[in-house]
């Protein structure tokens, strides 16, 4: 839909729907192309967007994934681009992207629709070699589909030229934005012509969004799609279930329902990269075939995996977020949110990987006890049930085990080719009873599989229960208040009053304590980490307003308290101050340290966080 003709930004232009791509005015070419895809109409952003750019103006468009959004950028700018002179392969055209992957879904896209063109399109993106990219660019690329960073290298190293670019492209800008590229994205732009037509997608739009919008649009018209209201009934053909259970248990939760449910291929949605790598290891400790995706590992690294996991070589990726975007995985059977989504579309991005093409599919989520109200807010949000799990216990699993050991015995029977066999059977029945030699057969064959020793998962208390509370006695030392309140975490506390922005995702950082934590409720005691000793909280008085960025916070700890990345924990940044995790050995050092220097030119308090 289109924003009122009182909009200061402008309006798109409208009028009835076309039906047809032939109607909104593309050439020939490009309709055939989409044809050949199997792309019959077009999509609300597609009907909104597309004449407004063939007409030549600046776009501003609010449309989250999974609109049709690339389509609505791709095949103006393809058309504009082909009324040139193709021959030439100067780059035209700009796309700017925040992941990797998502530069590869789209730069595949747009030479999908460039079939009969002649117009050749270049993903640039990190991780990649370098020399490659460069040969290709001096080959020539009429489209280059890049990350923010690795374009920026590329105009340092004079490797790609943008004085030719005619139409620019920002996608997911409000991502690329959370990932710390704004200044990037600006020395970008600055390198274009000033004749260039832009177009911004972004799937909400802040201030920060409409400030960029104002410096480099040229009255835009406004296009705005509502995200689809799911309908009662209209969701993916998945099954949604929830178990609650405690954090310390959730690797034993994950591992039990595995063995229940034994999947064809799963994948694991973890907030951090850093719960990415333990979660791998302890599966892999078990004897999993798991592997590790996010955006902390080299491109060639990622490419690795999924070729592992497509070959069904792995049967469990466990992956944050970011760097799942544009994941497509035919044979996905299972999605786990090992963490409840603090954020319902999320969730429904997550659980729709599963399920397609008219396939069922299940969706699994580990809420902690606190976390009814996150299962609530979505359902409401999806309009559709999640059903509350009961953890299978161990007797569960052994009967689960040996149903599986049943049908293997079945298979083989059936198969035949037992006649080598027969002769120690008819040795051993000389001197046993004829069951008791079979009944040990299939203890072996069990135990062969997963007879392993079990222990139960303790049912986790009731919510508001004494048990689901710190002590009083633990409470009020570690407030300095009175001992008979329960404590109450920062975060829970923020979210109640309404603090816009609080516990936004953290992403981009350049370490790995730099990874993001969505907020919780938070003892004020020391907490162990996964290195052994206990960490706290360290409040910075500066956050988002003042621009600061994760890598920030993590260069100015680890460049003045002489300390290592890895060993600094969750960051979280607010509006006006940010929180990081640290040893609690080390709080002391580091908060001297921090006193001695400033961030982004200024002095900042620096304190361990109060619970007052």
């Amino acid at each position: 839909m289109t924003v009122p003709a009182s909009d200061p930004i402008g309006s798109a232009s409208s009028g009835p729907p076309a039906a047809t791509f032939e109607a909104l005015g593309l050439r020939k070419e490009l309709c055939a192309a989409l044809a050949a895809l199997g792309y019959e109409e077009p999509t609300p952003v597609q009907r909104e967007s597309i004449p407004v750019l063939l007409d030549g103006k600046d776009l501003l468009g609010q449309a989250a994934t999974g609109t049709g959004k690339t389509a609505a950028f791709a095949l103006p700018m393809l058309q504009r681009l082909a009324g040139g002179h193709p021959a030439a392969r100067q780059t035209c055209g700009l796309v700017l992207v925040p992941t990797r992957e998502l530069a590869m879904q789209v730069a595949e896209a747009i030479h999908k629709y460039a079939k009969g063109l002649g117009l050749s399109v270049l993903p640039l993106y990190g991780g990649a070699p370098m020399h490659a990219q460069i040969s290709a660019l001096h080959r020539g690329a009429h489209v280059v589909v890049a990350t923010p960073g690795r374009a920026l290298d590329h105009l340092r190293r004079e490797t790609l030229k943008l004085s030719g670019v005619e139409f620019v492209v920002l996608d997911e800008a409000d991502e690329m934005l959370d990932m710390g590229f704004a200044e990037d994205i600006e020395a970008i732009l600055e390198k274009t012509p000033d004749t260039h037509q832009t177009a911004l997608f972004s799937a909400t739009m802040p201030t920060r969004i409409l400030a960029i919008a104002d410096r480099h649009l040229r009255h835009p018209a406004r296009v705005s799609i509502a995200r689809e209201k799911v309908a009662a009934g209209a969701m993916p053909r998945v099954k949604q279930v929830a178990y609650v259970v405690q954090r310390a248990h959730k690797p034993a939760a994950l591992e039990r329902l595995l063995d229940m449910e034994d999947p064809a291929a799963t994948l694991v949605f973890c907030r951090t990269r850093q719960e990415v790598e333990s979660l791998v290891e302890t599966l892999h400790a078990h004897g999993h075939r798991a592997e590790a995706l996010h955006g902390g590992m080299a491109q060639r690294q990622r490419d690795r995996v999924m070729t592992l996991f497509r070959a069904q070589n792995a049967d469990l990726l466990v992956a944050t977020d970011v760097a799942a975007r544009g994941l497509d995985i035919e044979h996905l059977s299972h999605v786990v949110n090992y963490d409840v989504p603090s954020a319902p579309e999320v969730y429904l991005h997550r659980i729709g990987r599963t399920g397609r093409a008219g396939r069922g599919g299940t969706a699994i989520t580990l809420a902690e006890p606190r976390e009814h109200r996150l299962l609530r807010s979505i359902e409401h949000y999806t309009k559709s049930k999640i059903d509350i799990g009961v953890l299978p216990t161990v007797a569960d699993l052994r009967a689960r085990r040996l149903d599986l050991t049943r049908a293997s015995l079945r298979e083989q029977l059936v198969a035949g080719e037992l006649d080598h066999f027969r002769v120690v059977v008819q040795t051993l029945a000389q001197e046993f009873d004829i069951v008791d030699i079979a009944a040990a057969a299939v203890k072996m064959a069990h135990d062969a599989t997963g007879g392993r020793d079990d222990i139960e998962i303790p049912a986790p208390p009731a919510p508001g229960s004494r048990s689901d509370r710190p002590s009083a006695r633990s409470s009020g030392e570690a407030r300095g208040g009175d001992a008979g309140a329960p404590p109450r975490g920062r975060a829970a506390r923020w979210a109640e009053r309404g603090v816009p922005g609080w516990g936004e995702r953290v992403q981009g950082a350049t370490a790995s304590a730099a990874a993001a934590a969505a907020p919780r409720d938070r003892d004020a005691r020391p907490r162990p980490n996964r290195g052994g000793g206990d960490t706290v909280r360290l409040f910075v008085g500066a956050g988002r307003q003042a621009g600061i960025r994760p890598g920030d916070l993590v260069g100015a700890i680890t460049g003045e308290a002489g300390v290592e990345n890895r060993v600094l924990g969750a960051i979280e940044i607010a509006d006006k101050f940010s929180l990081v995790e640290v040893p609690d050995a080390l709080a002391d050092d580091i908060i001297a340290a921090m006193k001695r220097t400033t961030l982004r030119g200024k002095k900042v308090t620096i304190r361990r966080e109060r619970f007052d």
